[in-house]
């Protein structure tokens, strides 16, 4: 049956059904494999179409797949499926400064977006730190990023999308207008879904002029929860910060060492690294010494001012680096809680605590700003039964603690497969029913992304 694909396939090199490359068996970080029973990659939205009408017709599992830069599983195929590469959907397709909209297909990384737009003195906000996920993933995931506190997430620059259901209908969801009253707003829907709804294959994207002027700003402290909690009083003084970052000392000097690179100030045990961006440098600055003042005086050891730009680079570069420098030392568990951010210090704190309790190695990073507390469980030498066994328990205890908090488990990788047991345990059940009835509205079969978030 499934070779039946090659009718709709012209070119033979986009359709594998028998020696399939492994890295299309999961996500990222390729700890589950599975795999599928073919891999497509397709060039245009009629040939999505014709294979999701395929697909449909013979109730076959279907996997839509970006760069592969997913961290939570969602990309990992189920038996017997079609994975739809979408990674040659990557046309920039047209500008429009008079609406300032850009139309892209799924496939463009963000790094390309970012690129493109800014050339045209333009500005894409959205900043999360993969930068060569692709767009058509940010959207289905509604990432974040540094920029978040003050620009927003993917989903305030998402005005309308193509897409294809599971059945093959094409369908246009939004407008290119800035306000929309009109109905339930279905593109809403479907950013943040993960592929369960349906396969985006055209975004109108808003974007906005660049800011004349950034200045970065870098803050060291003896504890890291004495730096978050003047995140509080930064973000209460009317500063406008662009982003607002913390991060560890330790996570700092592994990723110095990854990258050979070294961090501006070695005082204290954690940083906070800020943003701030506008048209009129003298205001910045202004601002810089107002944020500069709060965190004297609430015992900030040394505060920079990183006014020189390859500095200023290198500092955001090792910030960025974190993850995969630590993945390069040892194995571990990269997880993205939201609490609100009065909750964050607790929160910090709190993993600090599960950290001796079973002796297990946790960083924490992430936007400090917004309340998106990154973490990394790290495995260390553990043997694989005692590390699944004390991962578990701490995953259970931190997203516990976390929904105490009225927090969330995802802030912006989203849950996929492999937080789906630690979101439903402490979902809303009425919430859950309503999500599955929108998924069998949108997708009767289930044959999207099965088995993934709820």
């Amino acid at each position: 049956m499934i070779e039946k694909l090659k009718d709709i396939i012209e070119q033979p090199e986009r359709i594998w059904t028998k020696e399939i490359d492994e890295t299309y068996y999961s996500d990222h970080l390729a700890r589950i494999k599975v795999r599928p029973a073919a891999v497509v990659k397709v060039v245009s939205t009629e040939e999505v179409s014709a294979v999701l009408k395929f697909a449909h017709q013979n109730n076959i599992p279907v996997i839509p797949r970006g760069a592969n830069t997913g961290l939570t599983g969602a990309t990992i195929p189920v038996e017997g499926s079609i994975v739809l590469d979408l990674t040659l959907l990557n046309r920039i397709i047209d500008l429009d400064k008079e609406t300032f909209t850009l139309t892209v297909e799924p496939g463009v990384l963000l790094e390309e977006v970012q690129k493109f737009v800014e050339a045209k003195g333009l500005f894409y906000p959205p900043d999360p730190g993969e930068k060569k996920a692709t767009i058509g993933g940010n959207i289905s995931t509604n990432a974040g990023g540094m920029r978040a506190v003050k620009y927003g997430v993917t989903r305030d620059y998402v005005r309308g999308l193509e897409v294809v259901l599971a059945n093959g209908e094409i369908l246009n969801l939004g407008a290119n207008t800035i306000k929309n009253s009109s109905g339930l707003d279905m593109k809403d829907l479907i950013i943040g879904s993960e592929g369960t709804l349906a396969v985006i294959t055209k975004a109108y994207l808003k974007v906005l002029p660049k800011p004349k002027y950034s200045v970065s700003m870098l803050a060291a402290f003896q504890a890291l929860d004495k730096g978050i909690d003047t995140v509080l009083q930064i973000l209460g003084a009317n500063v406008d910060a662009t982003a607002i970052e913390f991060i560890e000392k330790r996570a700092v000097k592994l990723s110095e060492e990854y990258l050979g690179l070294k961090f501006p100030s070695q005082e204290g045990e954690a940083y906070l690294l800020f943003t701030l961006d506008g048209e009129e440098r003298e205001e910045i600055i202004r601002r810089a010494d107002k944020m500069k003042a709060i965190c004297k005086e609430n015992g900030a050891l040394e505060v920079l001012l990183l006014e020189d730009e390859g500095v200023a680079q290198t500092t955001w570069k090792i910030r960025g680096a974190i993850v995969t420098a630590i993945e390069a030392n040892s194995q571990q568990e990269p997880i993205d809680i939201v609490v609100p951010i009065n909750k964050s210090a607790e929160f910090v704190k709190f993993t600090k605590e599960i950290s001796k309790t079973y002796e297990i190695d946790i960083q924490n990073f992430g936007h400090a700003g917004d309340g998106n507390v990154h973490l990394c469980i790290i495995r260390g030498d553990l043997e694989e039964d005692e590390w699944q066994e004390r991962l578990d328990k701490v995953l259970y205890a931190i997203y516990k603690k976390a929904n105490e908090l009225k927090g969330l488990p995802s802030g912006e990788h989203g849950i996929g497969l492999t937080k789906k047991k630690y979101y439903l345990e402490y979902a809303d059940e009425n919430e859950i029913t309503l999500m599955r009835a929108v998924k069998s509205a949108f997708d009767p079969k289930h044959i999207l992304n099965p088995n993934k978030v709820f």
